[in-house]
């Protein structure tokens, strides 16, 4: 999850009673089990032992492992070190699973007995921290426990399902490689795609899905500003990017208030500026990094078409000649919006509000503009049906504390982030396991 998928904030929620099915019953007595058995070790190896971005190796190993001891036909190194999954029950439709693997750069500072104290050489050669912050350790282990069940319960399913264990989700990159790689090609194609994600401000024991948007195009934006460097003391020798720079960031603030449609949402955040190394340098360079985020592809295209004419043309007006205009890349990593499907949400809301119970299922607004690349893989281009839905990650005994004054909840990319992983892992297991069946329904005799 990159920049906080969700801006959830805390909500109340009073007792989890509603009567469940003896199927339910079963099934999360089932999965208690398994966790307390092994879920729980796994769980806490993934999260001592996090991986970067395209560095999962050790993670990939375990999953791969897991899989095929219980049967899964499995391929290891799909879009780098993605492992995919496929078990064929029958003729029937293919549901797709998906869990990301990665951890991100970060020092954990909990008071956790189970924190991670990993260093790892990252894809930039430096070593660094690595921590779990963003609970992709929950979603590996679940997908492990839904692995199990499901082949443990063929007489409640027909058709094919795929797993994936997808790299780099937190530099955009692993979907798209994984895609590029042949998952829709060289396995089977889904009809419908299914993710979920633990949320540290929602209640355990919650669910939340919502129909159509629910994470926006996330594209990051280097601009580097050529000048002439010069002494200080004489700037009208020179050209000075960190004054075109400055126009440029302020000028850009003018694309989301005054290009852009009031009711359609946008996003331009200058995240670094860099330039100069003394003061009485006027130096001959700048570079700008952004975030550009939006909800639909012509709202993003209207952004990042705008960044590049306002650059361009401010330099222009600085005096600088065509070839040293601004350059103004938009990096690979990144994502389109995502969507759940409309009739798949509903479909699956039914069938989660008879296995948790109507208290269980909950709505949360958006508030903020988060980006996840699970997007494309149900892209309009796709033709793949999906639901992304969300995992209550923490007690309510600790919102209820945090909403009269106590400790904050810690956010998703804090070095003090953490979630309940047997109320995480349990719930998301039992999920994506109950709307698998859904899905699959076997042709009643």
């Amino acid at each position: 999850m990159k920049h906080h998928l969700f801006a959830w904030s805390a909500v109340t929620l009073l007792g989890l009673t509603s009567p469940i099915s003896a199927q339910s019953t079963d099934l999360s007595e089932a999965i208690a089990a398994d966790y307390d058995n092994s879920l729980e070790a796994l769980f806490l190896d993934f999260h001592k032992n996090p991986e970067l971005s395209y560095k999962e190796v050790r993670t990939a190993s375990i999953m791969a492992r897991e899989w095929r001891a219980i049967g899964w036909t499995v391929t290891e190194n799909v879009g780098g070190t993605g492992v995919v999954a496929v078990m064929k029950n029958g003729e029937g439709p293919t549901v797709m699973l998906r869990a990301d693997m990665d951890g991100l750069p970060l020092l954990e500072n909990t008071d956790l007995d189970y924190k991670s104290t990993a260093k790892q050489v990252g894809t930039d050669g430096k070593e660094q921290p690595v921590m779990h912050a963003c609970g992709h350790d929950v979603h590996v282990t679940s997908l492990i426990g839904t692995a199990r069940q499901l082949a443990a319960s063929k007489e409640k399913w027909r058709g094919t399902v795929v797993l994936i264990a997808q790299p780099a989700e937190e530099t955009f990159g692993g979907a798209k490689a994984m895609l590029d790689d042949g998952l829709y090609s060289r396995f089977p194609k889904p009809d419908y795609a299914l993710g979920f994600h633990v949320i540290s401000g929602m209640p355990a024991g919650s669910l939340s899905l919502t129909p159509g948007i629910n994470t926006s195009s996330t594209d990051s934006v280097d601009i580097i500003i050529h000048g002439v460097g010069t002494h200080g003391a004489f700037p009208h020798a020179g050209k000075d990017p960190i004054v075109m720079g400055s126009q440029i960031v302020m000028a850009l603030q003018t694309l989301v208030s005054r290009e852009i449609a009031p009711l359609k949402p946008a996003v331009v955040s200058v995240g670094s500026f860099q330039s100069g190394f003394k003061h009485n340098i006027i130096p001959n360079k700048a570079i700008l990094q952004l975030t550009v985020r939006s909800d639909d592809a012509e709202t993003r295209k209207k952004l990042l078409d705008g960044i590049e004419r306002i650059s361009k043309n401010i330099a222009r007006a600085s005096g600088m000649p065509e070839d040293k205009l601004p350059e103004v890349n938009v990096a690979a990593e990144s994502t389109p919006a995502g969507y759940s499907d409309a009739a798949l949400t509903q479909r699956l809301k039914n069938v989660f509000t008879k296995q948790f119970g109507k208290e269980a299922i909950i709505s949360t607004p958006r508030t903020g503009m988060g980006g996840e690349d699970f997007a494309y893989f149900v892209a309009p281009n796709s033709d793949v049906p999906g639901l992304y839905f969300a995992v209550g990650g923490t007690p309510q005994a600790d919102l209820d504390r945090a909403k009269a004054g106590g400790p904050p909840i810690p956010a998703h990319h804090s070095p003090f982030f953490k979630v309940a992983p047997r109320e995480s892992v349990t719930m998301g297991t039992e999920a994506m396991t109950s709307a698998t069946w859904e899905l699959l329904q076997p042709p009643s005799n």
